[in-house]
């Protein structure tokens, strides 16, 4: 347990971090979800609308230290390569 002020401070900060990343990553999540439920229904519009909200939101998650650059560099691409292949 926490003893120092310090510490004591860090704890309760580490838990706010934790609250917001949490949610953050909730949020992101959600948006993946309705891509790939558009991709699974088989519409191509549909598809393309749901990734092109998706996109800045996983981009946020890489500024605000959520996710790693290359991981939401990596989901985007086969995202994309999913929405497009619907065409087709």
């Amino acid at each position: 347990m926490a003893n120092t002020p310090q510490s004591k401070k860090r704890a309760r900060q580490n838990e706010k971090r934790y609250a917001v990343n949490k949610a953050r990553r909730s949020r992101i999540r959600t948006f993946l979800r309705k891509v790939e439920e558009a991709i699974a229904s088989g519409d191509q519009s549909a598809a393309a609308d749901a990734l092109k909200v998706a996109q800045p939101e996983l981009a946020r998650g890489v500024t605000k230290g959520v996710l790693h650059k290359n991981t939401a560099a990596r989901k985007m691409s086969r995202l994309s390569s999913r929405v497009k292949a619907l065409a087709a």
